[in-house]
């Protein structure tokens, strides 16, 4: 009987290498990406940051004509860049839904070119949409804002395809974090959270 079991553990043991070789790996999680402009790309990051299921915020530029622009070049106002930030989030822990009320929450989305005390281009209000289905939700969700009442005058936040999102220089990432009393001065003497109550009351998304 030994030849005989031999030859079968010859004939096992090859077809169990094989399945292994072919076992899947662990699937990675699916991640999405949401791309806004808000005015000064500082403000817009803690909003996002402190959501459960958003993986990372990066400060950046996008929408504009210039590739790789600096932070002086985007400031300029003739790149045609808006000051952005990039989300990248877990559709299982958050929706693409919530990112955008956050979103319209921390904005006055009835100013063309400029935000709070900010004025230029650069600082426009944007939904930079990834696909279709982000296009609808964006569109669906102005559109509510708008029938709502809540905001007094019409909406003039762009709803554009995504483009090249350039990440802006390691200074201005989590700037709100590296330079805190810097960022506090500089949110409340440009009167954003003030304007957002005016806008949201109890809703404004003031950080």
């Amino acid at each position: 009987m030994r030849p005989l079991i031999a030859a079968l553990f010859a004939l096992v043991l090859p077809l169990q290498a094989a399945h292994a070789d072919v076992t899947p790996a662990k699937a990675e999680a699916k991640t999405e990406t949401a791309t806004f402009a808000g005015g000064c790309f500082w403000c817009m990051v803690p909003p996002f940051k402190n959501l459960p299921g958003v993986i990372s915020v990066t400060s950046g530029y996008t929408g504009g004509h210039v590739a790789n622009p600096s932070y002086e070049e985007v400031s300029s106002g003739k790149t045609g860049h808006a000051e952005s930030v990039q989300v990248v989030f877990d559709p299982t822990k958050v929706g693409y839904a919530k990112l955008l009320d956050v979103f319209w929450h921390n904005i006055d989305p009835t100013t063309p070119q400029s935000q709070f005390c900010d004025v230029g281009d650069q600082y426009r209000t944007a939904v930079f949409y990834h696909g279709e289905e982000q296009q609808k939700l964006a569109i669906a969700s102005r559109d509510a804002l708008q029938a709502s009442g809540v905001v007094k005058g019409p909406i003039v936040t762009q709803i554009v395809p995504a483009s090249t999102f350039y990440p802006a220089e390691e200074a201005h990432q989590d700037f709100y974090i590296k330079n805190e009393v810097r960022y506090q001065i500089y949110r409340h003497g440009c009167g954003r959270d003030q304007r957002l109550k005016e806008l949201y009351g109890d809703k404004s998304g003031g950080h």
